[in-house]
Order: structure tokens, then C-alpha cells, then sequence
């Protein structure tokens, strides 16, 4: 046996397949949005390495004052 279950184990477990794609509010849906906030975390990291900073435009906006 491997270090993973396999597909039998883990469809006997919660009877889905977890990487499978729903539109529902189950355990397969908190996975995929889960993966697909790091997708974009890491994309606004590059985005923002490059320059195109949106909070450093926003954040300019914003009035302070020195004392």
C-alpha cells in the first residue's frame, strides 16, 4: 500500500471522489476554493513584484497626517 489511500479507500470514506468539481457547498467545493485563492494569492505576488501594485495605488488615497 502506497502513501496515499486509494481510490476504493477513499470513495468508501466520504463516498466522492475530492478532487471532483460541485457547485454545492461540500467538502470538494471548500477543496477547490481553497486551491483557487493560493492560484490567485501567487498571481497578485507576480503581479505585484512587477509594479502594478493596486494596494499601494489604494493606500495613496488614504490621508495621514505626520505629526
Amino acid at each position: 500500500m502506497g502513501l496515499y489511500p486509494s481510490d476504493a479507500i477513499e470513495n468508501a470514506y466520504n463516498h466522492k471522489d475530492r478532487n471532483a468539481l460541485e457547485l454545492e457547498f461540500t467538502l470538494q467545493s471548500k477543496l477547490w476554493n481553497g486551491r483557487l485563492a493560493m492560484v490567485g494569492f501567487v498571481a497578485y505576488l507576480i503581479w505585484d513584484l512587477n509594479g502594478y501594485s493596486v494596494m499601494r495605488k489604494l493606500l495613496h488615497f488614504i490621508p495621514y497626517s505626520s505629526r
